[in-house]
């Protein structure tokens, strides 16, 4: 199912839901009941819940938004490793070169063609992908150097896929959903009882009244939303993409 249509029936469910509560207390109402007359420490109640849950709110958005970018920081850090392995090798011998850049280039494009989408689907990376990355750590590690040319070079490369080897950890790390499950709960149950509690001051005295609580409705839906689709870092449309490595290693995706 598309993400704008999820979006869309969340905004709309949480309006018809406001819409019908509405319309069954204004049924089931007495004929003597004056809306217009609503305890001040249920208004009170109302201001503070919502304040809180705005908080939470803003939380959890800061805290998903952040994963998110931490998630994309590891594609751009493991892709420039990768990329500064491919610059330097070329002190080395042109068969010792060309074969490394070889195993790069195999390795990137398939993360950029196949690993993403295990990602995207299965929430984790391949066996296949830690294939390719060892086999550039043994051509990089079982070469010795010739000259102090070469051996200069030497350190830096095992530095460099060493810094992409914890990159591709970290982005295996990144693949789940960042938001555990009671905070799932308590952020839905905050939504009902926030909603419940604008139902409680008896909103039917006017249209405008009930337009803004159907708004406000919806503003939550779409946060909740907000939040769900920067949950999983890798696999959904506001996702991190592979674009560092596109932009590094402009065939990888050919």
């Amino acid at each position: 199912m598309p993400e704008w249509l999820v979006l869309t029936l969340a905004m709309v469910a949480a309006c018809v839901v406001v819409v019908a509560i509405t319309f069954v207390r204004h049924r089931a109402a007495s004929e003597d009941e004056d809306p217009t007359e609503t305890p001040d420490v249920i208004e009170y109640m109302t201001m503070w819940i919502g304040v809180i849950y705005a908080i939470v709110l803003g939380l959890a958005i800061a805290g998903v938004w952040e994963a998110r970018g931490a998630a994309q920081d590891h594609v751009r850090a493991e892709a420039q490793a990768l990329h500064e392995i491919s610059e330097r090798v070329r002190v080395y011998p042109p068969e010792v070169r060309d074969r490394i850049r070889d195993d790069v280039n195999a390795y990137v494009g398939h993360v950029v063609t196949t690993e993403w989408k295990a990602m995207a689907d299965q929430g984790e990376v391949t066996e296949r992908g830690d294939e390719l990355l060892r086999r550039i750590r043994v051509d990089l590690t079982d070469y010795e150097p010739r000259d102090d040319f070469e051996a200069q070079a030497y350190q830096p490369l095992i530095d460099q896929i060493s810094a992409a080897d914890q990159a591709r950890n970290a982005r295996a790390d990144s693949t789940e959903p960042t938001m555990p499950g009671v905070v799932w709960f308590g952020l839905i149950t905050g939504a009902v009882i926030t909603i419940g509690m604008i139902l409680a001051l008896q909103i039917r005295r006017t249209p405008r009244e009930l337009i803004l609580a159907v708004l406000f409705s919806a503003l939550i839906a779409f946060m909740l939303f907000l939040i769900w689709d920067f949950d999983a870092p890798y696999s959904r449309g506001l996702a991190a993409t592979a674009d560092p490595f596109l932009d590094l290693f402009p065939d990888a995706g050919r």
